[in-house]
């Protein structure tokens, strides 16, 4: 690796950033998206113009803005960091006070032709900016409790905003990055063992509030949970998205029903295949072998970024990186718990798989951020 280094020096600046990217991850996300592009032609019955033509515009939008991203020294990320997050906590006041009505939720901007969703942008300027804040925070004062209280604030400032629009998903996410990069950074251990008591107190103290004047969930939350529990008490209504998803997964089999052979999608019984539930799809139609298949292709994606972090000196791109990673992952957990039945449907998409582009927009300039720490390392 150094003889290789030492070669690059003498090569032009641009040509060596391009060089130096961690071309692995982007073979595997370019592998991962171009499978759920394949899906979404599946699941709209061979029509490439329904779904996947878009998907694919955006992937590649998506990919050049990665690289634009990624081409910027790691140093300017991190002064960048402050007016990231206070943009994406505003865009979120604006939201809550002015935004589009879609599906019983709050959550997005019209600006002109491009539908924003600020919570999404939150999940990487959050980590942006806990990763700044450690960074210049002195490393023997990480677990002294003032300094912990202010990445806390960082936090759960925005989660409250997400939580209003109602949006569970994106903001038990922002808590779970949020934690992520506080670990990372070396809290201690304490702290998160009171936050998981606190957990499960708050969880008692929701479950005692259904019905009552200070209840803490919206009514269609609580359904949600309901449904996580029991799916069968209401086959035709709430339990209903989990029950056929189940079944997509389960009548795959070992290898599969063959591609656009899927029932459950073909005949719409799976409700939102092209979102949510694409990964049911997926099981149904290429069985256990091609949906184990997309969790190795995933797993080498955090992977190599872990390492990545792991070998970089610099303390703020390592913390970025492994918030970035952390971010990937919370997507992947919750969206296939979700689809399996092991937790209530909240909504959230699998990454570079579902259709939609603001997700795959902010995932992808989330990979950049990771490249461009990657790339700009000490050497």
């Amino acid at each position: 690796m150094a003889f290789y280094e030492n070669r690059l020096k003498h090569v032009p600046t641009g040509i060596r950033k391009v060089l130096y990217l961690n071309w692995q991850v982007i073979v595997l996300v370019t592998a991962v998206a171009s499978v759920g592009i394949l899906m979404l032609w599946s699941v709209a019955g061979g029509n490439f113009d329904l779904w996947a033509r878009r998907q694919a515009q955006v992937f590649a939008a998506g990919m050049v803005l990665m690289f634009m991203v990624a081409m910027v020294p790691a140093w300017f990320w991190r002064s960048m960091a402050g007016i990231a997050y206070l943009t994406s906590f505003v865009l979120l006041i604006i939201v809550d006070l002015y935004g589009v009505i879609g599906m019983g939720a709050q959550r997005w901007i019209d600006i002109g032709p491009l539908r924003l969703q600020p919570s999404e942008m939150m999940k990487f300027s959050l980590v942006l900016m806990l990763a700044a804040y450690y960074d210049w925070l002195d490393i023997r004062k990480v677990s002294r409790p003032f300094w912990v209280l202010v990445p806390v604030f960082l936090t759960c400032a925005p989660t409250v905003l997400v939580l209003m629009q109602p949006n569970l998903g994106t903001s038990l996410m922002l808590l779970m990055a949020g934690a992520a990069v506080m670990f990372a950074a070396g809290v201690s251990y304490w702290y998160f063992a009171v936050v998981i008591a606190g957990v499960v107190g708050t969880v008692v103290a929701i479950f005692q509030s259904r019905g009552t004047d200070w209840q803490l969930l919206h009514d269609y939350q609580f359904r949600r949970i309901d449904t996580f529990l029991d799916p069968t008490a209401d086959p035709l209504g709430a339990g209903y998205n989990i029950i056929q998803a189940k079944i997509a997964l389960g009548s795959g089999g070992w290898s599969g029903k063959g591609f656009m052979q899927g029932t459950q999608s073909r005949l719409n019984y799976l409700p939102e295949k092209q979102t949510d539930f694409i990964f049911s799809t997926l099981a149904e139609e290429f069985g256990f072998v091609g949906a184990f298949s997309l969790l190795i292709l995933y797993a080498l994606i955090i992977g190599f970024c872990l390492i990545s972090a792991l070998q970089n000196r610099d303390r703020f791109s390592s913390l970025l990186i492994i918030g970035v990673a952390a971010n990937f992952f919370f997507y992947i957990a919750v969206n296939l718990s979700m689809v399996m039945g092991m937790a209530p449907v909240v909504g959230v998409p699998l990454p570079l798989m579902s259709y939609g582009g603001s997700a795959m927009l902010v995932i992808l300039a989330g990979f950049g951020l990771m490249q461009s720490a990657h790339v700009h390392r000490p050497r």
